[in-house]
């Protein structure tokens, strides 16, 4: 599976603009929901685990339409996380 996760705003200032994931088909650790990708990537950094803190109140879009922790992944799916506000 193929995910495109990207970041906005002070997010992206801690991690970057993003990055592509591939997981072999059949992989045990392949999130399954939104949800399961931000525990995912909190767990790969100490970066990430700041940023992506569940404490944080970000939004996430999948495939550029706001979304729940709920919403499931597909393969090629673009992932965007980001802050309530990001400013003009």
């Amino acid at each position: 599976m193929k995910i495109a996760v990207r970041y906005f705003a002070s997010v992206r200032e801690r991690l970057g603009a993003g990055q592509d994931l591939v997981w072999a088909d059949g992989a045990a650790d392949v999130p399954a929901t939104v949800g399961d990708l931000r525990q995912w990537l909190i767990a790969q950094s100490e970066a990430h685990a700041d940023a992506l803190a569940m404490s944080r109140g970000l939004r996430a879009a999948c495939n550029q339409t706001m979304c729940s922790a709920q919403e499931p992944l597909l393969d090629g799916a673009e992932v965007a996380f980001f802050p309530p506000v990001t400013g003009g």
